[in-house]
């Protein structure tokens, strides 16, 4: 009986354990989430220009990262539509490129506030930038 007690306050513990972990990686939860390359043109009427940007976008949940796939296919049209109305002053520094960064992110957590109820996107990076 003392051995069935004993395997029984083992098999609690183990799972007290497990929900203590799980908590503790929902608390410490990143991840991020790498979009198809943009390539479009930008400027406006003139010389053609292109823009080529790799996309990354920072969640802090499970249930933020299921919330960007599902709605993947609107942030990229909002993306695309974004980076197609830049003019070459807004990309020709690393600054500017920082600010068309922080304009990406409004506009995806907006979109997301929108859908969702919640920004879901902590973070947007330009993880390769090329303009010719």
């Amino acid at each position: 009986m003392w051995r069935k007690i004993g395997s029984c306050l083992a098999l609690l513990a183990a799972l007290t354990g497990t929900s203590a972990q799980a908590e503790e990686t929902a608390e410490n939860y990143t991840d991020y989430i790498a979009l198809k390359p943009f390539v479009t043109n930008y400027g406006g009427p003139g010389k053609v220009r292109f823009l080529k940007a790799e996309v990354t976008m920072q969640v802090e949940t499970p249930a933020a990262h299921h919330a960007v796939n599902a709605h993947l296919a609107h942030i990229r049209n909002d993306l695309v539509f974004l980076f197609s109305a830049v003019e070459e002053n807004q990309v020709d520094t690393v600054a500017a490129q920082k600010v068309l960064a922080e304009q990406a992110l409004h506009a995806v957590q907006q979109l997301l506030q929108e859908e969702t109820g919640q920004p879901q996107v902590s973070g947007l990076l330009f993880t390769s930038f090329v303009t010719q």
